[in-house]
């Protein structure tokens, strides 16, 4: 899944160092870089993408506008639990972080913030989040964000990331439970509207993060990252992204004819998944042609992946509206 570091604060640059050797806490961190790291532990981007699946679904379960104190609840709960999971995430692949150049910067790597002191944080943000969810919106949703955190540490993180190149695909799944999340906060249980919008997520997920492992695959390989764009060739990526790119428009489709959408999201589906499938069709052309570097545009697919999921999220939120 993308991660960016809002901290900004280099102690020491991870280059002057040899590789895999982290920094040493320096001993005077000023108090507002010190917020800024634990902030960046958090992958605020990360939960800002999360929490835009998450609300809208809140409206379609509840056919108009739901709760305004559960919505409130639910994003606060979910910012704390998918902040923990990013911060077990960041103490578990501290290591190989300082070896690339797009995470360099991450507060461990920098010593803004200890290893200890991360653990402490996740761990905390875990507890907490739970707790949250428990007892402001619903045990079961409680349950299904310790499921997510569980999953993106131990399964993602410790199991698949450093040994298959299906990482991301089967990782992903943590990213998808957001929307059954929303589901169940108002509805209190699982129906096949939140099942429809998680195989959504599921399918996005690998065609929206492939692009930028294409991009950044020498860093991968050269931690040992079997990143799919480490192990194939880029027509062996693109083929993937443009079978799952299809697979995620036709699963976006059925929410209307099973009667939970109507006539704005299914335009709204059509039109951007028409849009997605024509770039990803563009890199597979590029690729098949053997464009490499700053011609193959994989990034082109990758910005637009999140505006897609914005804009069809959005949908989400408007049709119960227009109906």
């Amino acid at each position: 899944m993308l991660a960016l570091s809002l901290s900004g604060v280099c102690v020491t640059a991870v280059e002057t160092r040899p590789a895999g050797v982290l920094a040493e806490a320096p001993g005077h961190r000023p108090f507002g870089a010190r917020v800024k790291a634990f902030v960046a532990l958090t992958k605020p981007r990360v939960i800002e993408l999360l929490l835009m699946t998450t609300v809208p679904v809140m409206f379609l379960a509840a056919e108009g506008v739901p709760d305004l104190w559960l919505v409130l609840a639910t994003c606060i709960g979910g910012y704390l639990s998918a902040g923990g999971a990013g911060a077990f995430n960041m103490y578990y692949d501290r290591d190989i972080d300082a070896m690339m150049d797009r995470t360099s910067q991450r507060p461990l790597v920098t010593g803004m913030v200890s290893p200890r002191e991360c653990l402490v944080f996740a761990s905390a943000l875990t507890v907490g989040s739970t707790a949250w969810f428990w007892y402001l919106v619903n045990p079961l949703s409680a349950m299904l964000s310790l499921g997510a955190s569980v999953f993106y540490t131990v399964v993602y993180t410790m199991i698949l990331k450093r040994r298959t190149a299906q990482n991301i695909v089967w990782g992903g799944i943590a990213g998808c439970l957001p929307v059954i999340i929303g589901w169940s906060a108002v509805k209190n249980e699982v129906s096949w509207a939140s099942l429809i919008l998680f195989l959504v997520i599921f399918f996005w997920t690998p065609p929206h993060y492939w692009p930028l492992s294409m991009k950044v695959k020498d860093d991968y390989e050269r931690v040992g990252v079997p990143m799919l764009p480490v192990v194939a060739g880029n027509k062996a990526v693109a083929k993937q992204i443009v079978l799952y790119s299809w697979v995620m428009v036709a699963v976006s489709l059925l929410l209307t004819p099973l009667g939970y959408t109507g006539w704005f999201y299914t335009v709204v589906a059509v039109v951007c998944g028409a849009l997605w499938l024509k770039e990803a069709h563009a890199l597979q052309a590029r690729a098949k042609a053997g464009i490499t570097g700053a011609k193959l545009k994989e990034m082109r697919l990758f910005h637009w992946s999140i505006t897609y999921v914005s804009l069809l999220f959005t949908a989400v939120a408007i049709d119960p509206f227009l109906r």
